[in-house]
């Protein structure tokens, strides 16, 4: 079975660019779940040409919220936790997608085979991969949709 890339990716996507506010991202990223009609939980990230530079998942913003010393707080019950997030939220605002964005981005060609797609999705905890050809994005591969691929061929 010569399965690739290219059979299970998604040639739709949705982008971000790198000088947009994470205010903005949200939207889109509400945005992007209703034209899909499913949760999208990542975006790709492309300068002015198109070209890949960086995505941004709702983790990275999650972290970005999340006060930065949170996991030595212990029970947080002398905290004031609706002034952190409401604080926390309010600063997201102002932060650009490109200051928080996973830059060191891994992609596959088209050709690149649906084992090995397995394989380093699951080696480098990723849910998603972009599918590159000389530059240019043909699509994205959702470890949902690789997963389903595989279910109906055990069907």
């Amino acid at each position: 079975m010569n399965i690739t890339a290219k059979d299970v990716m998604t040639p739709r996507f949705h982008t971000l660019a790198p000088d947009m506010p994470i205010s903005e991202a949200v939207k889109r990223f509400k945005q992007a779940t209703e034209d899909e009609g499913r949760k999208i939980f990542g975006m790709l990230v492309t300068d002015g040409s198109g070209r890949l530079v960086g995505m941004l998942s709702m983790y990275d913003i999650l972290l970005f919220i999340q006060p930065k010393h949170v996991h030595i707080w212990g029970a947080m019950d002398d905290v004031d936790i609706v002034g952190l997030v409401d604080d926390a939220c309010d600063r997201a605002k102002t932060i650009l997608v490109g200051d928080i964005m996973t830059t060191e981005v891994i992609s596959i060609s088209p050709e690149t085979h649906l084992l090995s797609v397995l394989d380093i999705m699951i080696k480098k905890h990723i849910r998603r991969i972009p599918v590159v050809r000389d530059d240019r994005i043909e699509g994205i591969v959702y470890v949902s949709d690789l997963f389903y691929h595989l279910v109906d061929k055990m069907m």
